[in-house]
């Protein structure tokens, strides 16, 4: 079964996360509110001076320092860049021994309490909505804004971040599943067999494709990590989260925005890459990549589940993971998904 995260991680109180952010010279006025994640543990904190910051607490054995301190340069570099993100906020070290800072400039910050070590950053908040899509020019801007961002990311490589590999991702993700036994009996053999003919389909067809430009992402570019804000100054699109920060193709930061059918599919993708085109070149063979990125969102999806189910909070808010009517959806899914990559 899965590693169950640190007690004091899964109950980080209130209390802590204030006190945590005083050990920073930043000071609450108690007013906190829970933020919808289910990875990290956030937070919107009020201040006494009068502005809200985010706080989050990155999950113990998820990312290392490295890797963490990585994602803040890139932000901070794309916010020096006037990419709309929401960068961490430097920290101000301080005498408490309990509290270190960490990163050039500072970033991350390093916090024990009660004999549990929390590592935590702050960022300004950022307010906005979900982008419309059926607004015209939403997917241009979109494109865009995703264009800004790879002419930064395509500056450097990322040495700690992960580095996409279908083939090796895949394989782990069915792996995770397999060895956390989270498969029900009856539809175990339909399942593996799905996922193994899938990953096939899908390692075949980078394989076609050929070697992958691969550039520092965002990695997670659904709608859900972008905020558009109506401003008549700094309006538009704006990122929150870089939690899945990696090195991959182009299309992994574009294939999220669009949906629906083939020819709908299209219509919005061209849209996408008239912005884009604006800021970057774009290499159209990665158009073949959608449907094979598509399911390999879906492997590790369940694998992502069957890791966390020791935290509380995914049983929750994913009833539905692990019985057979879930199992018995994704090995239909799957099986579409191999005709969709062979489309």
């Amino acid at each position: 079964m899965s590693a169950s995260p640190a007690p004091g991680y899964l109950e980080l109180t209130p209390a802590r996360v204030l006190d945590a952010l005083d050990a920073l010279g930043l000071r609450p006025d108690g007013r906190l509110l829970q933020l919808n994640s289910y990875e990290n543990r956030v937070h919107q904190v009020m201040l006494e001076e009068g502005r809200a910051v985010v706080t989050k607490f990155y999950r113990p054995g998820r990312w290392s320092d490295a890797q963490i301190l990585e994602e803040h340069a890139f932000a901070l570099e794309l916010a020096a860049a006037e990419v709309p993100v929401a960068a961490p906020m430097v920290l101000r070290a301080c005498a408490d021994p309990a509290l270190q800072v960490l990163g050039d400039p500072p970033t991350l910050a390093h916090w024990h309490a009660e004999g549990e070590l929390h590592r935590f950053s702050v960022t300004p908040r950022r307010a906005g909505r979900e982008p419309e899509l059926e607004r015209p020019d939403t997917l241009r801007r979109l494109g865009g804004f995703i264009g800004r961002l790879h002419a930064v990311g395509r500056r450097a490589v990322f040495r700690h971040r992960l580095h996409m590999d279908p083939a090796r991702d895949g394989a782990a993700a069915i792996d995770a599943v397999l060895a956390l036994d989270m498969l029900t009996p009856s539809e175990a053999a339909p399942w593996l067999a799905a996922a193994r003919a899938a990953l096939l389909a899908l390692t075949e067809a980078f394989e076609r494709h050929g070697p992958l430009q691969r550039l520092r992402l965002h990695g997670d570019c659904h709608l859900g990590n972008i905020l558009w804000r109506d401003a008549q100054v700094d309006g538009g699109p704006q990122l929150v989260d870089l939690d899945d920060a990696c090195m991959g193709p182009a299309v992994q930061d574009l294939w999220m925005l669009v949906s629906g059918d083939a020819h709908t599919m299209d219509a919005q993708f061209a849209e996408l890459l008239q912005g884009y085109a604006l800021w970057c070149d774009f290499d159209p063979r990665e158009r073949h990549l959608v449907e094979p990125l598509r399911t390999l969102r879906m492997l590790r999806h369940s694998a992502w589940l069957a890791q966390r189910w020791e935290d509380p909070a995914f049983p929750a808010a994913f009833a539905f993971f692990g019985t057979p009517a879930y199992w018995s959806q994704q090995t239909t899914q799957l099986r579409e998904q191999q005709e969709a990559m062979r489309g």
